[in-house]
Protein backbone atom coordinates (compact mmCIF):
# COMPACT_ATOMS: atom_id res chain seq x y z
CA UNK A 1 0.00 0.00 0.00
CA UNK A 2 1.72 3.45 -0.89
CA UNK A 3 1.78 6.07 1.39
CA UNK A 4 -1.08 8.32 -0.30
CA UNK A 5 -3.54 4.84 -0.01
CA UNK A 6 -2.56 5.25 3.89
CA UNK A 7 -3.57 8.36 4.41
CA UNK A 8 -6.70 8.80 2.73
CA UNK A 9 -7.38 4.94 3.59
CA UNK A 10 -11.36 6.71 4.69
CA UNK A 11 -11.74 7.70 1.40
CA UNK A 12 -13.67 4.50 -0.43
CA UNK A 13 -12.86 6.29 -3.86
CA UNK A 14 -8.95 6.60 -3.78
CA UNK A 15 -6.90 5.68 -6.79
CA UNK A 16 -4.77 2.82 -6.34
CA UNK A 17 -1.71 5.33 -7.73
CA UNK A 18 -0.33 7.94 -6.02
CA UNK A 19 -0.66 11.86 -7.13
CA UNK A 20 1.99 14.04 -6.81
CA UNK A 21 1.57 17.43 -6.18
CA UNK A 22 3.18 20.90 -7.51
CA UNK A 23 2.33 23.82 -4.90
CA UNK A 24 3.35 27.28 -6.73
CA UNK A 25 3.01 30.55 -4.12
CA UNK A 26 4.59 33.73 -4.78
CA UNK A 27 6.49 36.15 -3.05
CA UNK A 28 7.34 39.97 -3.26
CA UNK A 29 3.71 41.29 -4.95
CA UNK A 30 0.85 40.18 -6.54
CA UNK A 31 0.65 39.58 -10.01
CA UNK A 32 4.15 38.08 -10.62
CA UNK A 33 2.88 35.44 -13.05
CA UNK A 34 1.95 32.65 -10.78
CA UNK A 35 -0.62 31.41 -12.67
CA UNK A 36 1.59 31.37 -15.93
CA UNK A 37 4.23 29.77 -14.46
CA UNK A 38 2.18 26.85 -12.70
CA UNK A 39 0.43 26.67 -16.17
CA UNK A 40 3.31 26.33 -18.60
CA UNK A 41 4.87 23.85 -15.86
CA UNK A 42 1.28 21.78 -16.56
CA UNK A 43 1.21 22.03 -20.62
CA UNK A 44 5.17 20.59 -19.99
CA UNK A 45 4.29 18.11 -17.83
CA UNK A 46 1.07 17.01 -20.25
CA UNK A 47 3.43 17.25 -23.09
CA UNK A 48 5.36 14.01 -21.40
CA UNK A 49 2.14 12.13 -21.57
CA UNK A 50 0.99 13.15 -18.18
CA UNK A 51 -2.71 13.30 -16.63
CA UNK A 52 -2.69 16.52 -15.63
CA UNK A 53 -5.20 18.57 -13.35
CA UNK A 54 -4.85 22.06 -11.84
CA UNK A 55 -6.21 24.31 -8.84
CA UNK A 56 -6.46 27.70 -7.55
CA UNK A 57 -6.89 28.85 -4.42
CA UNK A 58 -7.73 31.80 -2.95
CA UNK A 59 -7.89 33.52 0.24
CA UNK A 60 -11.08 35.97 -0.79
CA UNK A 61 -13.41 35.88 1.69
CA UNK A 62 -15.78 35.77 -1.59
CA UNK A 63 -18.06 32.57 -1.77
CA UNK A 64 -17.29 32.71 -5.46
CA UNK A 65 -15.87 35.30 -8.13
CA UNK A 66 -19.29 35.61 -9.36
CA UNK A 67 -19.88 39.10 -7.65
CA UNK A 68 -15.61 40.73 -8.20
CA UNK A 69 -14.98 43.59 -9.78
CA UNK A 70 -13.50 43.09 -13.53
CA UNK A 71 -11.92 46.14 -13.25
CA UNK A 72 -9.92 44.79 -9.94
CA UNK A 73 -9.75 41.22 -11.05
CA UNK A 74 -10.37 40.70 -14.40
CA UNK A 75 -12.55 38.57 -16.62
CA UNK A 76 -15.01 36.18 -14.73
CA UNK A 77 -14.47 32.82 -15.91
CA UNK A 78 -16.63 29.92 -15.87
CA UNK A 79 -15.99 25.96 -15.56
CA UNK A 80 -18.08 23.70 -17.45
CA UNK A 81 -20.38 22.66 -14.21
CA UNK A 82 -20.96 26.29 -13.30
CA UNK A 83 -18.53 27.60 -11.00
CA UNK A 84 -17.91 31.62 -11.35
CA UNK A 85 -14.18 31.47 -10.61
CA UNK A 86 -10.56 33.38 -11.59
CA UNK A 87 -9.73 34.49 -14.72
CA UNK A 88 -6.44 31.94 -14.07
CA UNK A 89 -8.53 29.07 -14.68
CA UNK A 90 -9.21 30.38 -17.89
CA UNK A 91 -5.64 30.41 -18.42
CA UNK A 92 -5.28 26.86 -16.87
CA UNK A 93 -7.73 25.60 -19.67
CA UNK A 94 -5.82 27.22 -22.63
CA UNK A 95 -2.60 26.07 -21.52
CA UNK A 96 -3.91 22.21 -20.82
CA UNK A 97 -6.47 22.01 -23.18
CA UNK A 98 -8.70 20.53 -20.52
CA UNK A 99 -11.85 21.28 -18.80
CA UNK A 100 -11.56 22.50 -15.28
CA UNK A 101 -14.37 22.17 -12.65
CA UNK A 102 -15.73 23.18 -9.79
CA UNK A 103 -13.16 21.58 -7.67
CA UNK A 104 -10.50 23.43 -9.30
CA UNK A 105 -11.50 26.63 -7.92
CA UNK A 106 -11.42 27.23 -4.11
CA UNK A 107 -12.28 30.40 -2.23
CA UNK A 108 -11.93 31.37 1.65
CA UNK A 109 -15.75 32.79 1.75
CA UNK A 110 -16.80 29.34 0.52
CA UNK A 111 -14.51 27.26 3.13
CA UNK A 112 -15.60 29.63 5.90
CA UNK A 113 -19.43 28.89 4.79
CA UNK A 114 -18.78 25.10 4.70
CA UNK A 115 -17.75 25.09 7.79
CA UNK A 116 -19.99 27.66 9.86
CA UNK A 117 -22.77 25.47 8.51
CA UNK A 118 -21.02 22.31 9.67
CA UNK A 119 -20.90 23.48 12.91
CA UNK A 120 -24.07 24.89 12.79
CA UNK A 121 -25.89 21.88 12.22
CA UNK A 122 -23.91 20.22 15.43
CA UNK A 123 -21.44 18.75 12.84
CA UNK A 124 -18.47 19.09 14.97
CA UNK A 125 -20.44 17.46 17.90
CA UNK A 126 -19.21 20.55 20.14
CA UNK A 127 -15.81 20.80 19.50
CA UNK A 128 -13.98 24.48 19.25
CA UNK A 129 -13.90 25.16 15.55
CA UNK A 130 -10.45 26.58 14.63
CA UNK A 131 -8.22 27.88 11.80
CA UNK A 132 -5.87 24.64 12.39
CA UNK A 133 -6.76 21.83 12.53
CA UNK A 134 -10.50 22.51 10.92
CA UNK A 135 -10.01 24.94 8.24
CA UNK A 136 -6.26 23.90 7.43
CA UNK A 137 -7.85 19.96 6.89
CA UNK A 138 -10.40 21.27 5.00
CA UNK A 139 -8.20 22.81 2.49
CA UNK A 140 -6.02 20.06 2.25
CA UNK A 141 -9.68 17.54 1.37
CA UNK A 142 -10.52 20.04 -1.49
CA UNK A 143 -7.44 19.81 -3.15
CA UNK A 144 -6.84 15.85 -2.55
CA UNK A 145 -10.49 15.96 -3.75
CA UNK A 146 -9.30 18.29 -6.98
CA UNK A 147 -6.29 15.86 -8.03
CA UNK A 148 -7.72 12.69 -7.11
CA UNK A 149 -8.13 11.18 -10.56
CA UNK A 150 -4.66 12.93 -12.08
CA UNK A 151 -1.01 11.85 -12.33
CA UNK A 152 0.07 15.51 -10.95
CA UNK A 153 -1.86 17.65 -9.93
CA UNK A 154 -0.39 21.75 -9.31
CA UNK A 155 -2.02 24.33 -6.71
CA UNK A 156 -1.61 27.86 -7.07
CA UNK A 157 -2.58 29.75 -4.19
CA UNK A 158 -3.45 33.24 -4.74
CA UNK A 159 -1.71 36.11 -3.03
CA UNK A 160 1.35 37.03 -1.52
CA UNK A 161 3.27 34.75 1.13
CA UNK A 162 2.57 36.66 4.38
CA UNK A 163 -0.45 38.18 3.88
CA UNK A 164 -2.83 37.89 6.52
CA UNK A 165 -5.62 36.14 4.64
CA UNK A 166 -3.46 33.43 3.14
CA UNK A 167 -1.52 32.02 5.84
CA UNK A 168 -4.07 29.32 6.55
CA UNK A 169 -3.35 28.17 2.84
CA UNK A 170 0.13 28.00 3.68
CA UNK A 171 -0.21 26.38 6.75
CA UNK A 172 -2.49 23.70 4.75
CA UNK A 173 0.27 23.12 1.75
CA UNK A 174 2.85 22.92 4.51
CA UNK A 175 0.97 20.17 6.20
CA UNK A 176 -0.37 18.19 3.26
CA UNK A 177 3.50 17.32 2.61
CA UNK A 178 3.14 14.87 6.01
CA UNK A 179 -0.16 13.37 4.52
CA UNK A 180 1.00 12.16 1.40
CA UNK A 181 5.44 12.45 1.79
CA UNK A 182 7.52 14.99 1.07
CA UNK A 183 8.59 13.16 -1.92
CA UNK A 184 5.19 13.75 -3.53
CA UNK A 185 5.21 17.72 -2.92
CA UNK A 186 7.41 19.71 -5.11
CA UNK A 187 7.15 23.52 -3.78
CA UNK A 188 7.64 26.48 -6.42
CA UNK A 189 8.04 29.16 -5.51
CA UNK A 190 7.74 32.87 -7.43
CA UNK A 191 9.11 36.20 -6.66
CA UNK A 192 10.08 39.32 -8.46
CA UNK A 193 13.33 40.85 -8.96
CA UNK A 194 13.03 44.23 -9.53
CA UNK A 195 15.03 46.54 -12.16
CA UNK A 196 16.40 50.53 -10.49
CA UNK A 197 16.73 52.07 -13.27
CA UNK A 198 18.76 54.70 -11.06
CA UNK A 199 21.34 52.50 -10.30
CA UNK A 200 21.24 50.40 -13.35
CA UNK A 201 20.76 46.88 -11.38
CA UNK A 202 18.68 44.01 -10.21
CA UNK A 203 17.92 44.19 -6.49
CA UNK A 204 17.52 40.40 -5.22
CA UNK A 205 16.47 41.87 -1.48
CA UNK A 206 12.65 41.88 -2.03
CA UNK A 207 13.14 38.18 -2.91
CA UNK A 208 15.63 37.39 -0.32
CA UNK A 209 13.19 38.56 2.18
CA UNK A 210 10.17 36.62 0.28
CA UNK A 211 12.12 33.40 0.94
CA UNK A 212 12.70 34.31 4.20
CA UNK A 213 8.92 34.98 5.07
CA UNK A 214 8.46 31.49 3.15
CA UNK A 215 10.94 29.78 4.92
CA UNK A 216 9.40 31.35 8.26
CA UNK A 217 6.49 29.81 8.01
CA UNK A 218 7.96 26.18 7.05
CA UNK A 219 7.99 25.50 3.85
CA UNK A 220 11.63 25.36 1.85
CA UNK A 221 10.79 25.58 -1.76
CA UNK A 222 12.17 23.00 -4.29
CA UNK A 223 12.06 25.57 -7.03
CA UNK A 224 12.65 29.45 -6.83
CA UNK A 225 11.35 31.45 -10.06
CA UNK A 226 12.80 35.02 -10.31
CA UNK A 227 10.78 37.25 -12.71
CA UNK A 228 12.49 39.64 -13.84
CA UNK A 229 11.72 42.77 -16.78
CA UNK A 230 14.90 42.04 -18.33
CA UNK A 231 17.16 38.88 -18.78
CA UNK A 232 19.29 38.62 -15.49
CA UNK A 233 22.71 37.07 -15.39
CA UNK A 234 23.18 33.69 -13.65
CA UNK A 235 25.10 35.68 -10.60
CA UNK A 236 21.33 36.71 -9.74
CA UNK A 237 20.44 33.71 -9.46
CA UNK A 238 23.27 32.66 -7.33
CA UNK A 239 22.98 35.37 -5.45
CA UNK A 240 19.28 34.65 -4.03
CA UNK A 241 20.29 30.66 -3.84
CA UNK A 242 23.59 31.05 -1.32
CA UNK A 243 21.26 33.96 0.47
CA UNK A 244 18.72 31.57 0.72
CA UNK A 245 20.11 28.08 1.26
CA UNK A 246 18.64 26.62 -1.59
CA UNK A 247 20.39 24.73 -4.40
CA UNK A 248 21.68 27.06 -7.20
CA UNK A 249 20.50 25.12 -9.90
CA UNK A 250 16.99 25.25 -8.67
CA UNK A 251 16.78 29.22 -8.76
CA UNK A 252 15.45 29.74 -12.24
CA UNK A 253 15.26 33.11 -14.20
CA UNK A 254 11.68 33.86 -16.47
CA UNK A 255 12.37 37.00 -17.98
CA UNK A 256 9.33 38.78 -19.32
CA UNK A 257 8.50 38.17 -23.01
CA UNK A 258 5.67 39.29 -25.48
CA UNK A 259 3.63 36.38 -25.51
CA UNK A 260 2.73 34.38 -22.68
CA UNK A 261 2.09 31.34 -25.11
CA UNK A 262 6.16 31.34 -25.00
CA UNK A 263 6.51 30.58 -21.56
CA UNK A 264 6.39 27.23 -21.92
CA UNK A 265 9.17 27.19 -24.04
CA UNK A 266 11.22 29.70 -21.46
CA UNK A 267 10.42 27.56 -18.25
CA UNK A 268 12.13 24.49 -20.17
CA UNK A 269 15.02 26.62 -21.50
CA UNK A 270 15.60 27.81 -17.50
CA UNK A 271 16.53 24.35 -16.46
CA UNK A 272 13.37 23.23 -14.30
CA UNK A 273 12.53 19.85 -17.06
CA UNK A 274 15.55 18.14 -14.59
CA UNK A 275 13.94 19.01 -11.72
CA UNK A 276 10.73 18.20 -12.69
CA UNK A 277 12.15 14.61 -14.42
CA UNK A 278 13.64 14.05 -11.06
CA UNK A 279 9.95 15.32 -9.12
CA UNK A 280 8.00 12.49 -11.41
CA UNK A 281 10.81 9.92 -12.50
CA UNK A 282 10.85 10.12 -15.94
CA UNK A 283 12.97 11.75 -18.36
CA UNK A 284 10.40 11.26 -21.62
CA UNK A 285 11.20 14.35 -23.47
CA UNK A 286 7.75 16.80 -23.41
CA UNK A 287 6.05 16.71 -27.33
CA UNK A 288 5.81 20.31 -28.03
CA UNK A 289 5.50 20.41 -31.61
CA UNK A 290 1.80 22.03 -31.76
CA UNK A 291 3.10 24.60 -29.12
CA UNK A 292 5.77 25.09 -31.71
CA UNK A 293 4.13 25.41 -34.91
CA UNK A 294 1.61 27.76 -32.97
CA UNK A 295 4.50 30.11 -32.04
CA UNK A 296 5.44 30.05 -35.28
CA UNK A 297 2.10 30.98 -36.92
CA UNK A 298 1.61 33.90 -34.36
CA UNK A 299 5.25 35.39 -34.68
CA UNK A 300 5.17 35.92 -38.30
CA UNK A 301 3.93 39.03 -40.20
CA UNK A 302 1.52 37.89 -42.59
CA UNK A 303 0.23 39.94 -46.18
CA UNK A 304 -3.11 40.45 -44.34
CA UNK A 305 -4.35 42.34 -41.04
CA UNK A 306 -7.86 42.29 -39.89
CA UNK A 307 -8.98 45.19 -37.43
CA UNK A 308 -11.32 43.86 -34.78
CA UNK A 309 -13.35 46.26 -33.38
CA UNK A 310 -14.64 45.47 -29.91
CA UNK A 311 -17.17 47.43 -28.37
CA UNK A 312 -16.35 47.11 -24.45
CA UNK A 313 -17.95 48.78 -21.54
CA UNK A 314 -13.97 48.35 -19.64
CA UNK A 315 -12.17 49.87 -22.30
CA UNK A 316 -8.36 49.65 -21.87
CA UNK A 317 -8.32 46.69 -19.32
CA UNK A 318 -7.96 43.57 -21.68
CA UNK A 319 -8.15 41.09 -18.50
CA UNK A 320 -12.16 42.15 -18.57
CA UNK A 321 -12.25 40.13 -21.80
CA UNK A 322 -8.87 38.16 -21.61
CA UNK A 323 -10.67 34.80 -23.22
CA UNK A 324 -12.27 36.84 -25.92
CA UNK A 325 -9.25 38.78 -27.33
CA UNK A 326 -7.22 35.29 -26.83
CA UNK A 327 -9.30 33.71 -29.19
CA UNK A 328 -9.25 36.23 -31.48
CA UNK A 329 -5.45 36.53 -31.39
CA UNK A 330 -5.31 32.35 -31.55
CA UNK A 331 -7.86 32.20 -34.29
CA UNK A 332 -6.02 34.68 -36.62
CA UNK A 333 -2.55 32.89 -36.29
CA UNK A 334 -3.77 29.63 -37.63
CA UNK A 335 -5.80 31.93 -39.95
CA UNK A 336 -2.73 32.92 -41.23
CA UNK A 337 -3.37 36.84 -40.71
CA UNK A 338 -2.04 39.81 -38.31
CA UNK A 339 -4.61 41.41 -35.95
CA UNK A 340 -5.20 44.57 -34.55
CA UNK A 341 -7.78 45.33 -31.85
CA UNK A 342 -9.50 48.87 -31.34
CA UNK A 343 -11.18 49.31 -27.85
CA UNK A 344 -14.30 51.03 -28.76
CA UNK A 345 -15.96 52.63 -26.11
CA UNK A 346 -19.44 51.59 -25.97
CA UNK A 347 -20.42 54.73 -24.44
CA UNK A 348 -19.04 56.60 -27.06
CA UNK A 349 -19.57 55.03 -29.99
CA UNK A 350 -19.38 56.47 -33.39
CA UNK A 351 -20.17 55.40 -36.90
CA UNK A 352 -16.55 56.21 -37.62
CA UNK A 353 -15.01 54.24 -35.47
CA UNK A 354 -17.32 50.91 -36.75
CA UNK A 355 -16.64 51.94 -40.31
CA UNK A 356 -12.58 51.44 -39.68
CA UNK A 357 -12.73 48.45 -38.55
CA UNK A 358 -12.86 45.56 -40.19
CA UNK A 359 -15.29 43.27 -38.13
CA UNK A 360 -17.30 43.72 -34.77
CA UNK A 361 -17.37 41.80 -31.58
CA UNK A 362 -19.42 43.00 -28.82
CA UNK A 363 -19.05 40.53 -25.58
CA UNK A 364 -20.75 39.72 -22.76
CA UNK A 365 -21.32 42.05 -19.36
CA UNK A 366 -24.18 43.41 -17.22
CA UNK A 367 -26.00 46.64 -16.74
CA UNK A 368 -27.24 49.57 -18.60
CA UNK A 369 -23.56 51.23 -18.82
CA UNK A 370 -22.88 51.42 -22.93
CA UNK A 371 -26.04 49.46 -23.78
CA UNK A 372 -27.04 51.72 -26.53
CA UNK A 373 -23.56 51.75 -27.89
CA UNK A 374 -23.94 47.65 -28.37
CA UNK A 375 -27.10 48.08 -29.93
CA UNK A 376 -25.42 50.71 -32.46
CA UNK A 377 -22.64 48.17 -33.47
CA UNK A 378 -25.04 45.58 -34.23
CA UNK A 379 -27.44 48.06 -35.69
CA UNK A 380 -24.02 49.13 -37.97
CA UNK A 381 -23.55 45.54 -38.74
CA UNK A 382 -26.76 44.48 -40.21
CA UNK A 383 -27.04 47.85 -42.12
CA UNK A 384 -23.67 47.47 -43.60
CA UNK A 385 -23.23 43.32 -43.56
CA UNK A 386 -20.19 44.08 -41.20
CA UNK A 387 -19.15 40.52 -40.00
CA UNK A 388 -20.27 40.41 -36.03
CA UNK A 389 -19.93 38.29 -33.49
CA UNK A 390 -22.17 38.62 -30.58
CA UNK A 391 -21.58 36.86 -26.99
CA UNK A 392 -24.10 36.74 -24.44
CA UNK A 393 -25.55 40.52 -23.98
CA UNK A 394 -23.48 40.89 -27.95
CA UNK A 395 -27.22 38.40 -28.57
CA UNK A 396 -29.03 40.09 -26.22
CA UNK A 397 -27.96 43.49 -27.85
CA UNK A 398 -28.17 42.08 -31.77
CA UNK A 399 -32.16 41.17 -30.67
CA UNK A 400 -32.87 44.81 -29.42
CA UNK A 401 -31.34 45.96 -32.70
CA UNK A 402 -33.11 44.05 -35.16
CA UNK A 403 -36.52 44.80 -33.45
CA UNK A 404 -35.98 48.17 -33.76
CA UNK A 405 -35.06 48.00 -37.40
CA UNK A 406 -38.76 45.82 -37.54
CA UNK A 407 -40.46 48.37 -36.47
CA UNK A 408 -40.48 48.07 -32.42
CA UNK A 409 -38.82 51.95 -32.29
CA UNK A 410 -38.10 51.46 -28.01
CA UNK A 411 -37.54 47.62 -28.14
CA UNK A 412 -35.20 47.28 -25.23
CA UNK A 413 -34.08 45.32 -22.32
CA UNK A 414 -36.23 44.16 -18.85
CA UNK A 415 -32.50 44.64 -17.41
CA UNK A 416 -32.69 48.21 -18.59
CA UNK A 417 -36.29 49.06 -17.27
CA UNK A 418 -37.96 48.54 -20.86
CA UNK A 419 -42.04 48.31 -20.43
CA UNK A 420 -43.78 44.84 -20.74
CA UNK A 421 -44.90 45.32 -24.44
CA UNK A 422 -41.15 46.05 -24.97
CA UNK A 423 -38.88 43.82 -23.38
CA UNK A 424 -37.51 42.24 -26.30
CA UNK A 425 -34.99 40.64 -23.36
CA UNK A 426 -36.67 39.29 -20.20
CA UNK A 427 -36.19 37.81 -17.30
CA UNK A 428 -37.93 34.21 -16.99
CA UNK A 429 -40.53 33.54 -14.55
CA UNK A 430 -38.15 31.19 -12.39
CA UNK A 431 -35.52 33.99 -12.18
CA UNK A 432 -37.48 36.62 -11.23
CA UNK A 433 -37.02 37.75 -7.53
CA UNK A 434 -33.20 36.56 -7.41
CA UNK A 435 -31.93 39.39 -9.77
CA UNK A 436 -29.43 41.36 -7.04
CA UNK A 437 -27.93 37.96 -5.63
CA UNK A 438 -25.18 36.14 -6.90
CA UNK A 439 -25.05 32.65 -8.43
CA UNK A 440 -28.43 32.12 -9.66
CA UNK A 441 -27.98 32.41 -13.16
CA UNK A 442 -27.74 30.28 -16.18
CA UNK A 443 -23.93 28.78 -15.58
CA UNK A 444 -22.21 26.45 -17.11
CA UNK A 445 -22.50 23.84 -19.83
CA UNK A 446 -26.10 24.00 -21.80
CA UNK A 447 -27.28 21.97 -24.72
CA UNK A 448 -28.65 23.68 -28.02
CA UNK A 449 -30.35 22.48 -31.17
CA UNK A 450 -28.99 23.97 -34.45
CA UNK A 451 -31.19 24.63 -37.12
CA UNK A 452 -30.87 22.38 -40.13
CA UNK A 453 -29.30 24.04 -42.72
CA UNK A 454 -28.81 27.46 -40.48
CA UNK A 455 -24.90 28.99 -41.10
CA UNK A 456 -24.51 28.35 -37.29
CA UNK A 457 -24.97 24.65 -38.11
CA UNK A 458 -22.73 24.54 -41.00
CA UNK A 459 -19.84 26.55 -39.37
CA UNK A 460 -20.14 23.67 -36.39
CA UNK A 461 -20.50 20.45 -38.52
CA UNK A 462 -23.23 19.09 -36.18
CA UNK A 463 -27.05 19.83 -35.28
CA UNK A 464 -26.31 19.38 -31.44
CA UNK A 465 -23.86 21.25 -29.54
CA UNK A 466 -22.96 22.21 -26.01
CA UNK A 467 -21.27 25.78 -24.70
CA UNK A 468 -21.41 27.32 -21.68
CA UNK A 469 -23.29 30.00 -20.20
CA UNK A 470 -23.19 33.12 -17.94
CA UNK A 471 -26.47 34.92 -17.82
CA UNK A 472 -29.80 35.75 -16.23
CA UNK A 473 -32.25 37.25 -19.26
CA UNK A 474 -33.71 35.80 -22.10
CA UNK A 475 -35.14 36.46 -25.90
CA UNK A 476 -38.37 36.83 -25.47
CA UNK A 477 -39.86 35.08 -28.37
CA UNK A 478 -43.17 36.26 -28.49
CA UNK A 479 -40.96 39.63 -30.80
CA UNK A 480 -39.33 36.99 -33.13
CA UNK A 481 -41.36 38.64 -35.70
CA UNK A 482 -40.14 41.60 -35.43
CA UNK A 483 -36.70 40.64 -35.18
CA UNK A 484 -36.86 38.52 -38.08
CA UNK A 485 -38.33 41.83 -39.85
CA UNK A 486 -35.00 43.42 -38.72
CA UNK A 487 -33.06 40.74 -40.33
CA UNK A 488 -31.99 37.83 -37.70
CA UNK A 489 -33.63 34.61 -37.64
CA UNK A 490 -33.32 31.82 -34.63
CA UNK A 491 -30.26 29.50 -35.96
CA UNK A 492 -30.11 27.36 -32.09
CA UNK A 493 -32.78 26.74 -29.27
CA UNK A 494 -32.54 25.11 -26.37
CA UNK A 495 -33.52 20.95 -26.86
CA UNK A 496 -37.35 21.76 -25.88
CA UNK A 497 -37.43 25.27 -28.03
CA UNK A 498 -37.82 27.13 -25.23
CA UNK A 499 -34.32 29.31 -25.20
CA UNK A 500 -33.08 31.45 -27.96
CA UNK A 501 -29.26 30.59 -28.27
CA UNK A 502 -28.40 31.27 -31.61
CA UNK A 503 -29.00 34.11 -34.03
CA UNK A 504 -27.28 35.12 -37.49
CA UNK A 505 -28.08 37.09 -40.07
CA UNK A 506 -30.27 36.67 -43.34
CA UNK A 507 -28.59 38.76 -45.55
CA UNK A 508 -25.03 38.97 -44.16
CA UNK A 509 -21.60 37.61 -45.09
CA UNK A 510 -21.15 37.17 -41.59
CA UNK A 511 -23.78 37.70 -38.30
CA UNK A 512 -23.41 35.65 -35.51
CA UNK A 513 -24.87 35.90 -32.25
CA UNK A 514 -24.90 33.42 -29.32
CA UNK A 515 -26.52 33.34 -25.84
CA UNK A 516 -23.58 31.27 -24.82
CA UNK A 517 -19.52 32.20 -24.03
CA UNK A 518 -18.00 30.16 -27.19
CA UNK A 519 -14.84 32.00 -25.74
CA UNK A 520 -14.51 29.88 -22.61
CA UNK A 521 -14.17 26.92 -24.82
CA UNK A 522 -11.26 28.04 -27.09
CA UNK A 523 -7.82 27.21 -27.38
CA UNK A 524 -4.64 28.75 -28.77
CA UNK A 525 -4.13 24.73 -30.36
CA UNK A 526 -7.81 24.42 -30.65
CA UNK A 527 -9.91 27.36 -31.57
CA UNK A 528 -13.20 27.80 -31.28
CA UNK A 529 -14.79 27.58 -35.02
CA UNK A 530 -16.96 30.47 -34.59
CA UNK A 531 -14.04 32.61 -33.76
CA UNK A 532 -12.16 31.11 -36.60
CA UNK A 533 -15.17 31.51 -39.21
CA UNK A 534 -15.37 35.43 -37.84
CA UNK A 535 -11.98 36.11 -39.11
CA UNK A 536 -12.17 34.03 -42.27
CA UNK A 537 -15.24 36.47 -43.03
CA UNK A 538 -13.11 39.59 -42.31
CA UNK A 539 -10.22 38.28 -44.51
Amino acid sequence: MTKTQKVDKNDSKNNAKTVKYIFVTGGVLSGVGKGITAASIGAILKAKGYNVSIQKCDPYLNVDAGLLNPVEHGECFVTADGKETDLDLGHYERFLDFETSKFSSVLSGALYQELIEKERSGGFHGKTVQMVPHFTDLVQEKIALAGAKSDIHIVEIGGTVGDYEGLSFIEAIRLFANRVGRENCLYVHVVYVPWINTSKELKTKPAQNALKDLRGFGIIPDVVVCRTERPAPRAICEKIAAFSGIDKDAVLNLPDIESVYDVPFNVLKSGVLEILDKFVGSDTEPDMARWKEFSRLREKKWAKTVRVGLVAKYVGNEDAYICVTEALKAATAWEKCNIEIAWLDAEKLTDEELKSVDGIVVPGGFGVRGAEGKIRAAMYALENDRPYLGLCLGMQMACVAAARRGGMKNAGSEEFGAGEGENVIYIMEDQKGKESTGGTMRLGDCPAKLKKGSKVAKIYGEGHVVERHRHRYEVNQKFLPEIEKGGLVVAGTSPDGKLVEFVEGTNSKFFVATQAHPEFRSRPLNVHPLFREFVKAMK
